[in-house]
């Protein structure tokens, strides 16, 4: 089970700052995944910065959104990079 999203904000660029409820926490960078229909909308950066928090993931007026579990691991694995 993914943990809750407790919050998110725009970072710059297509990243977005995620921190859930079990402490994880990073910047997620979306650049890389903006492809198909949906997502076409979201490589305008001034629509990319109005997502919302829905549920554990977040979301654009369009009904673009991204897999709780996508947006969790992605965060986790830019806590654990060696820098």
């Amino acid at each position: 089970m993914t943990p809750r999203l407790t919050d998110a904000s725009y970072s710059g660029g297509y990243r977005i700052f995620l921190k859930y409820e079990d402490g994880t926490q990073g910047t997620i960078n979306l650049e890389g995944e903006l492809y198909g229909e949906m997502f076409v909308p979201l490589k305008n950066i001034e629509y990319f910065k109005k997502f919302q928090i829905q549920g554990s993931s977040i979301a654009w007026e369009n009904g673009a959104d991204f897999a709780p579990e996508f947006l969790y691991e992605g965060v986790k694995a830019v806590e654990i990079a060696p820098r």
